[in-house]
């Protein structure tokens, strides 16, 4: 079950308990699920308890209580626990299936993934000043709105009603891809930074992590091509069983306190990131946010570069067909980064 698939169950549960009278409340248009925080547990939590609860005239622990009998026993849902002050905490029975599936997703739409019709046949005026700030931002909002079905139009007529706070100075010294990144990175309310740290390579150096996560993922197809084996998220044997057990010690790490050569990643982190980039892409384009696609884009850099030392072979363990799907994900995370990169204007190279 992937996160999408898991918020409309949630859904779901709620227009049950509705049904049956055991909630009076509107059912919501969306159900937020993510990583658990502190104190949850299970692949996955939703405050969906708490966002319901002032409605439904209860406390948020009776909401969730109430949700948890309609989720628990559903499929694909192994078991539901609720933490204070209300969050339900979701284990999957089977999340290996879901993450290869939207591997294959994403690799089978490219670049184009996360593209929609939020906006299709409407046209999306843009007045700005001139100021080089407020073109950038223009230009990337120009292929978000496009990469939704619509059409900007940018002029620079009055009134104007796209005016970010100007960079304090030329950011051009960057070089186009930095500068473009220093632009549109802070939110249009917050004024740019123009420092040089846009250019070191560390970790430290936000854009440097995800130019660095998706050259890594370049780097293993390399890897993996020299090893003779590549990506297969399309073969339906390796879903149930060679990567059952396996990326079961990645969703659940806790059960397997010290496999061999086991990767001690939580994955839903990075099957969120990825699954909800429709939705960054859209609620980026529908706000003129392009600030919200790059923190996104760190989002999917820092969830998928644990995982990547995982992906090879190690030693004399042979190419299997976990490793394949494994580098399926990977390479499903870097068509990610790419496609993402692409819509703000800025380059992602194979060699970093």
């Amino acid at each position: 079950m992937t996160p999408v698939e898991l918020s409309r169950t949630v859904l779901r549960a709620v227009r049950r308990a509705v049904d049956e009278g055991e909630l009076s409340v509107p059912v919501p248009a969306r159900a937020v699920v993510t990583p658990p925080g502190p104190g949850g547990c299970g692949d996955y939590a939703t405050n969906i308890a708490l966002q319901l609860a002032r409605p439904a005239g209860q406390p948020p622990l009776r909401v969730a209580e109430i949700l948890r009998q309609y989720l628990a026993g559903t499929a694909g849902v192994a078991d539901v626990t609720v933490t204070q002050p209300g969050f339900l905490n979701i284990s999957l029975s089977d999340t290996a299936p879901a993450a290869f599936a939207l591997a294959r997703q994403i690799l089978a739409e490219g670049m184009e993934y996360g593209h929609g019709d939020a906006l299709a046949g409407r046209i999306v005026e843009l007045r700005i000043p001139y100021d080089v700030r407020a073109e950038v931002v223009a230009d990337a909002l120009t292929r978000l709105v496009a990469a939704q079905g619509g059409r900007a139009e940018v002029d620079h007529r009055e009134p104007v009603n796209l005016r970010p706070v100007p960079a304090p100075e030329d950011p051009a010294p960057l070089g186009p891809d930095a500068a473009r990144w220093a632009l549109l990175y802070p939110a249009a309310h917050d004024r740019p930074r123009i420092t040089a740290d846009h250019l070191v390579q560390r970790e430290s150096n936000p854009l440097f992590r995800v130019r660095y996560a998706h050259a890594r993922t370049r780097a293993l197809g390399r890897n993996a091509a020299a090893l003779g084996f590549a990506a297969e998220p399309g073969d339906p044997a390796f879903d149930a069983s060679a990567l059952g057990a396996d990326l079961h010690l990645h969703l659940h790490p806790d059960t397997h306190p010290h496999p061999r050569n086991a990767p001690a990643q939580n994955l839903a982190p990075l099957l969120t990131a990825l699954a909800d980039h429709p939705r960054v892409l859209a609620r980026a384009a529908a706000h003129r946010a392009p600030d919200r696609l790059a923190r996104h884009l760190i989002t999917v850099a820092d969830a998928v570069l644990p995982f990547l030392p995982a992906v090879l072979p190690l030693g004399e363990e042979k190419p299997s067909a976990a490793h394949r799907a494994r580098l399926a994900l990977a390479e499903a995370a870097g068509t990610v980064l790419a496609g993402g990169l692409s819509l703000l204007g800025i380059d992602a190279p194979d060699h970093l």
